[in-house]
């Protein structure tokens, strides 16, 4: 069993590699951001990070925000969503909530408001159906400043949601009209 800081440590690792910087290890992704296992530990272990099977399979069961997945038959892994990299993660268009919510900083808020949420490098908005994940992801950044988005007018208007297999809902944009700021 690893120690927290050690869990941490891994999951981060795990946070960049698969999402952003596969290079980073000498791995490559394929176009559904699936890495084989044996090459990710292997690589891993290349670059001075201790990695086992075992090891890999308590970072993804510990983790809290469940962002990795294994296939079926845990040959592969791969990050549940928040690339910065082109893969295809399959997701199907779903109806989401009527209220779903967004975390973010006062430093954005102003941003945010003048042009909705946009994904920027990643390849969709992360959205929540519960305040208290919006807020655990705003105050990364400072003073949480919880959004309110009418999924539902979304929905109506031809938006499209997903949802991940952690059970964070994706879109690619909320513009300023479905936006509210949600009292503290």
């Amino acid at each position: 069993m690893l120690s927290e800081k050690e869990l941490v440590r891994l999951s981060k690792l795990l946070s960049l590699v698969p999402r952003h910087q596969p290079e980073k290890i000498g791995i490559a992704l394929d176009e559904n951001g699936w890495i084989e296992i044996t090459t990710l530990i292997e690589q891993a272990n290349k670059n001075n990070v201790k990695l086992s099977r075992e090891i890999l399979e308590e970072v993804v069961a510990t983790n809290t925000k469940k962002r990795f997945a294994f296939n079926a038959d845990k040959t592969k892994i791969r990050a549940s969503q928040g690339h910065s990299i082109a893969v295809y993660l399959n997701y199907t268009p779903q109806t989401p909530p009527a209220i779903l919510y967004h975390g973010t900083s006062e430093r954005a808020l102003k941003s945010i408001l003048e042009n909705g949420l946009q994904k920027q490098n990643r390849h969709h908005v992360h959205l929540s159906t519960d305040v208290v994940t919006a807020r655990n992801v705003g105050q990364r950044h400072g003073r949480p400043i919880i959004l309110r988005i009418d999924a539902a007018a979304m929905t109506q208007n031809g938006y499209l949601f997903y949802l991940s297999e952690n059970q964070v809902w994706l879109t690619d944009q909320v513009p300023t009209r479905y936006l509210h700021v949600q009292a503290s």
